[in-house]
């Protein structure tokens, strides 16, 4: 497994992400969602894996504005600006993704 934890420093969903992972003793590469971001290659992986409208934080300041938006490629560009409004963390293994704390689907990956 080559796993990616993209979250918030400040997020208590990655830091229980993180530790369910330590647990197990699988190794992870962590990165800071608002320091470092998502690529766009690596937002796209995710995307594909669990659609757009998964992906948005509704809880987040300012995401209004992202959902006000009517065409996809001005929603991507909008949460590629700020990744602030993602919901974290992001989990990547490889082209498989999840978004926010899912162990039952963290289970089944090998």
């Amino acid at each position: 497994m080559n796993i990616q934890i993209f979250g918030k420093s400040k997020s208590f969903d990655t830091k229980k992400a993180e530790r369910w992972f330590k647990e197990r003793r699988i190794r992870f590469q962590s990165v800071d969602l608002i320091r470092y971001g998502l690529s766009r290659g690596e937002f796209d992986s995710v995307r594909r894996a669990v659609g757009l409208e998964n992906m948005m934080d509704r809880s987040a300041r300012g995401i209004e504005n992202v959902l006000y938006l009517a065409y996809e490629e001005d929603k991507i560009q909008a949460l590629l600006e700020n990744q602030s409004l993602l919901v974290s963390p992001i989990v990547r293994n490889g082209k498989q993704a999840t978004v926010g704390y899912c162990p039952e689907v963290w289970e089944k990956w090998e």
